[in-house]
């Protein structure tokens, strides 16, 4: 097998893997707060408290992948013109 192919058939491989994964959880942790929700912030005793709510995800913690945002993009642009 030359390298070329080689390589298209890994990057086929690695974008069929990104859809399934998009398929079957379209939502991932949120990448500020880790899926927390929250960020942490420790006392003066180095204890950690939870911190104030994140408003990337407004504390829940997922946010939806690209490539499901994408989808539903190019979803809704195909059902509003063919409407």
């Amino acid at each position: 097998m030359t390298p070329t192919l080689l390589a298209i058939a890994c990057l086929f491989t690695v974008t069929l893997c990104y859809v399934g994964a998009c398929a079957v959880s379209p939502f991932g942790n949120c990448r500020k707060c880790r899926g927390w929700g929250h960020a942490l912030k420790t006392d003066r005793k180095g204890r950690p408290r939870r911190g104030k709510d994140c408003r990337r995800c407004k504390a829940t913690g997922k946010r939806i992948r690209v490539g499901r945002w994408i989808y539903h993009r190019a979803a809704r642009i195909h059902h509003d013109g063919t409407r």
